[in-house]
């Protein structure tokens, strides 16, 4: 499979939302277009950034922030990659104030990359949005929202929706002024006009949740 391009016209999706979903465009017009992110220019370690959003879970990011530079220090450089969690023990990441579930996490991480189980990024490139969510989602811990952050924030792919992200709910139902925000499966559906830019909707929504009204 050739590889996929990263990233997508920001411009070019936006304009597809007002064509395709009238409710959409007050919003776009009061937003303005929004920036493609610089990540989706920067290459990465896969181990690295799933061990990052496994340190970050459940955390504020402030306290998480603390506690990855803890473990960066520990490891001797800023990259979490494999090898380099390898060299540390439990005791030394519990002491960075690591739980015993992450490091657990993090440990299978450390397995999986070592079996050969974890694609980097050059292999990213090449594999569809759908199997990049089964092999990331192997990974003890690793959920598919975080697989699905990882290919729109990462990857720059175009047309993911995370459909159980609170922000993403909240924002759709500000849209349609709705009493009740719509289920992962109803929303879904209704991101059917959406394709082949829902990462775009996803990061309009946010947007649009964070609005003070």
């Amino acid at each position: 499979m050739a590889a996929i391009p990263r990233g997508f016209d920001t411009v070019a999706a936006a304009r597809h939302l007002v064509r395709k979903d009238p409710t959409l465009k007050p919003w776009i017009r009061k937003l303005g277009p929004l920036e493609a992110p610089i990540s989706w220019k920067q290459s990465f370690d896969t181990a690295d950034a799933l061990a990052r959003s496994i340190l970050y879970q459940q955390l504020s990011g402030k306290a998480a922030a603390t506690i990855v530079g803890r473990v960066e220090t520990a490891i001797g450089g800023p990259r979490l990659s494999g090898s380099a969690l390898d060299s540390v023990s439990d005791e030394v990441l519990r002491a960075c104030g690591v739980s015993g579930a992450k490091t657990r996490a993090l440990r299978d991480l450390v397995a999986r990359q070592a079996a050969g189980e974890i694609p980097s990024y050059r292999q990213l490139v090449h594999l569809s949005d759908d199997v990049i969510i089964d092999r990331l989602t192997a990974v003890r811990g690793i959920g598919r929202w975080t697989a699905e952050m990882l290919l729109m924030f990462r990857l720059g792919r175009p047309d993911v929706l995370p459909a159980d992200d609170l922000g993403v709910r909240k924002g759709a139902q500000r849209v349609d002024g709705a009493e009740v925000m719509l289920t992962p499966k109803q929303l879904i559906a209704r991101s059917e006009a959406w394709g082949p830019y829902r990462t775009y909707a996803a990061m309009l929504l946010w947007r649009i949740a964070d609005l003070q009204l």
